[in-house]
């Protein structure tokens, strides 16, 4: 029987395995900057976005290193216990990776990543699993883009989407309008897709990506300090929701 010519489906979200050479060449990378640089950090990610983790890489680009990949291969690089240590006192800054963590190398004083860090906020939509920061109620009358400076209706070929999304909309004057006020969320109350899709149509952002800093590894005495006051809510449901953004999907990108 002759192939079937019909185009098939191929999945982009799944990855291929690191090979055993590509874990050591990393592994390798990782403990090379442990002998370039003179601290550590060990940061977690709040809200977790690659293109906001991108940006804080290009922004350091010149003074600093970040690996962002699978825990469980940095924490053996770094080595898990004092026989196994890469350098000393590493092992104590290995035993903490856990999570959707990643390593930030650098020479610059300690007073200065932690404001440059406590500072850095990127606002951006939520995803499906994270809970809303506010409700949000559409008044009656044309819906409305707030992206838009100054916010605009909706072109009238987008009203099958917003209906499709639950707005029970009417065209009056070839815009889409809200006979009666909708209320797309509650607040504190978990996020629908449907209702994700909504808040990034209309142009609301409720998350907020931000670095915490947990520990510091100093390369002088091995010294390793845990980091007070720099904690940020990590929602992994949230960030994970879409398939995007998992601690190992951007392993090798985040690392150069």
């Amino acid at each position: 029987m002759p192939k079937s010519k019909r185009s098939k489906i191929v999945s982009l979200t799944k990855v291929s395995k690191k090979t055993k050479e590509q874990k050591g060449a990393f592994m390798k990378d990782v403990q090379e900057n442990a002998d370039k640089w003179q601290y550590c950090w060990l940061f977690e990610v709040g809200n977790m976005r690659n293109a906001h983790l991108k940006t804080v890489r290009r922004l350091w680009k010149d003074s600093a290193r970040i690996f962002f990949g699978r825990g469980a291969v940095m924490a053996k690089a770094l080595g898990t216990t004092p026989e196994e240590e890469h350098r000393v006192g590493l092992h104590t800054l290995a035993k903490q990776i856990k999570g959707q963590v990643g390593l930030f190398f650098t020479d610059s004083p300690p007073e200065e990543v932690l404001a440059w860090f406590a500072d850095f906020h990127q606002p951006d939509f939520a995803r499906a699993g994270n809970k809303a920061t506010r409700t949000v109620t559409l008044p009656a009358g044309p819906v409305m883009q707030e992206h838009t400076t100054p916010p605009e209706p909706f072109p009238h070929n987008e009203e099958p989407q917003l209906r499709k999304l639950g707005l029970r909309t009417s065209m009056k004057r070839g815009v889409p309008t809200l006979d009666m006020p909708h209320t797309v969320c509650e607040k504190g109350k978990v996020l629908t897709p449907e209702q994700t899709q909504l808040l990034k149509l209309v142009g609301i952002k409720m998350v907020m990506f931000k670095v915490g800093l947990r520990a510091r590894w100093t390369a002088a005495n091995g010294e390793v300090v845990r980091i007070e006051g720099h904690d940020v809510d990590v929602d992994t449901e949230g960030a994970d929701a879409d398939g995007e953004d998992s601690p190992g999907a951007e392993e090798n990108e985040m690392s150069e």
